[in-house]
């Protein structure tokens, strides 16, 4: 049965909220391979305006666009560049175009590292091998990005970090002018010592950019404190 627009987009938050829960539960996301594929089709159903393929297992592909296109869908939650996607070679003539995408754990969120026709994909591909092909994943992270920095939005002081947050909603932390990353390990530090909370009003850990729009909100609101009894010392001198 064909699913709505609305029924894709409630889908996905059911299976990305399942997704965070087992994570908290300790499952690593590797684990979860058949609830990444489902996210992973589900997203590309959503942003290509089609429908899940009919059949379960079906030969090649997963989704088919609203223009026709046979999209076979690749989800991975590995965050290095270490690692490889798998296709059956027997089944990519089925396939008109191929998405892969990566579950961000740290920013839960869904990044498209791959969206191309298989015309563009064949050549990255490695030669069939025991019935496969595969895409390393280091040619997709380290494909150049557009160049064009996102404007930033706020960006606070503290104990010698300073805490960027850019129009994208990306964080960025720096020490005494050096980037910092992984960024969210010393955005736990920050709340610990700011005495910001790690998780929302579910239950659920903050993300990196939740935790640094806490982290920034808390700094500013502590300048607004300190502000005002800085104001009385020069008035009184």
């Amino acid at each position: 049965m064909a699913l709505t627009q609305m029924q894709l987009i409630q889908s996905l938050g059911e299976a990305m909220a399942w997704f965070e829960r087992e994570l908290l539960w300790g499952v690593e996301p590797t684990e979860l391979r058949h609830l990444c594929g489902r996210i992973g089709e589900l997203y590309a159903a959503l942003i290509s305006n089609g429908q899940m393929a009919q059949q379960v297992n079906q030969p090649g592909y997963d989704v088919v666009s609203g223009n026709g296109e046979r999209i076979s869908v690749k989800t991975t939650a590995m965050m290095s560049t270490a690692g490889h996607i798998a296709f059956s070679a027997n089944s990519l003539e089925f396939v008109d175009r191929v998405i892969v995408l990566r579950l961000n754990t740290e920013e839960m969120q869904i990044e498209v590292l791959l969206d191309a026709p298989l015309a563009d994909v064949m050549p990255m591909l490695s030669p069939t091998t025991v019935g496969k092909r595969t895409l390393t994943l280091s040619k997709l992270l380290t494909r150049t990005r557009p160049s064009r920095r996102a404007a930033t939005t706020s960006e606070v002081r503290y104990e010698g970090y300073l805490v960027r947050e850019l129009e994208s909603g990306t964080i960025e932390v720096e020490r005494e002018g050096v980037s910092v990353q992984p960024v969210k390990p010393v955005l736990r530090e920050l709340a610990v010592q700011l005495n910001v909370g790690l998780l929302n009003s579910r239950g659920n850990e903050f993300n990196t950019r939740q935790l640094g729009t806490q982290i920034i909100q808390s700094i500013r609101a502590l300048e607004n404190e300190i502000a005002p009894g800085i104001r009385a010392l020069i008035a009184e001198e």
